[in-house]
């Protein structure tokens, strides 16, 4: 797999991959043994590039990163997040990026990912209560204390990335986008694009849907956490946007590839500074998506896609309103 830079000099695989689904959000999961193995099998599969965060569990996804990659550690970037924190039950509390807090969190991340660096360490949400200044200046102090290389925001504003890099250069931004979801092309990427700054979208398959595996009739379980989504948990919703999906379908038959590879692939020749996360726990899904990096579109096909997607009504929030309430606007 070729390589992208995110920020300056941060180099990774040009597609990443999601860990949290090995525990968090999205069961069943699988046992830690297995977790293990299959991080190491997307290792092996040119993945140098890995996601997790503290929150996901908590605490025991940044254990299998850990595990999993403790041997390759100096050949693979492992990003991580913090700003939350947590009772004495391990319940998380909410949004706090407070100086405190962040260090205990980096502290606990370091034991719990068995290293002594984190490659690239994300505030996952934007606190209203910490001033992103205050935040920079904590990730400067690790950055020279040589406890983490690079910083990055979740789920921010363009603004807030203005105020966050002027006083500390952000290395990359990580929030949703895919055909399923466009937001960030408005004002954010633009901004990326203008501060040097890389992009990682997480739900690059629209948390699923775009490889067609979500049809209309679909019941997601109590503990999936697409249950609680607007756009999952209405049929009526999932049914209108399925014309996304029949779309997509027609392009992977047209270049003779899966759904994955269309949605993955048409983010990569987005910008050359994106690079995708999927998320999967399988290694054929894995292969899958990375077979994107053989497909490519013509510069007519792109222009064909882009007017479709902007066409298309897609309807829908794609967060519970708990969760809405946490992005940075």
């Amino acid at each position: 797999m070729n390589k992208r830079v995110l920020g300056k000099g941060l180099e990774v695989s040009e597609i990443g991959l999601g860990c949290m689904g090995l525990s968090f959000s999205l069961p069943p999961f699988p046992k830690k043994e297995e977790a293990v193995k299959f991080l190491r099998e997307a290792y092996e599969e040119g993945v140098t590039f890995f996601d997790t965060a503290e929150i996901y569990g908590p605490f025991n996804n940044e254990e299998i990163v850990g595990e999993a990659l403790k041997d390759v550690r100096d050949k693979v970037v492992i990003c991580t997040k913090f700003g939350f924190s947590y009772d004495e039950n391990g319940k998380p509390n909410g949004l706090d990026s407070s100086r405190k807090n962040i260090l205990r969190a980096v502290e606990g991340s370091l034991k719990r990912l068995q290293t002594n660096y984190i490659d690239l360490l994300y505030q996952h949400r934007v606190d209203p209560n910490v001033p992103i200044e205050e935040v920079a200046e904590v990730m400067k102090e690790l950055i020279k204390e040589g406890k983490i290389k690079h910083w990055g925001l979740s789920e921010a504003s363009a603004k807030t990335i203005r105020k966050a890099h002027s006083v500390c250069p952000v290395t990359a931004l990580q929030s949703e986008y895919s055909m399923f979801w466009r937001e960030a092309e408005e004002k954010v990427m633009p901004t990326l694009e203008e501060l040097g700054i890389g992009f990682v979208p997480f739900s690059p398959l629209g948390k699923g849907f775009l490889t067609g595996a979500i049809k209309p009739d679909h019941v997601f379980s109590k503990d999936d956490f697409r249950s609680t989504i607007p756009r999952f948990n209405n049929k009526e919703y999932i049914k209108k946007n399925y014309e996304l999906v029949k779309f997509v379908e027609e392009l992977a038959e047209e270049k003779n590839t899966k759904p994955a590879a269309i949605a993955i692939a048409w983010l990569l020749q987005q910008k050359p500074w994106i690079v995708p996360i999927p998320g999967t726990k399988r290694i054929e899904r894995l292969k899958e998506n990375n077979s994107a990096v053989n497909v490519s579109f013509s510069s007519e096909e792109l222009v064909k896609i882009q007017k479709y997607l902007d066409d298309i009504e897609l309807v829908g929030n794609r967060y519970s309103e708990a969760n809405e309430k946490m992005i940075d606007r």
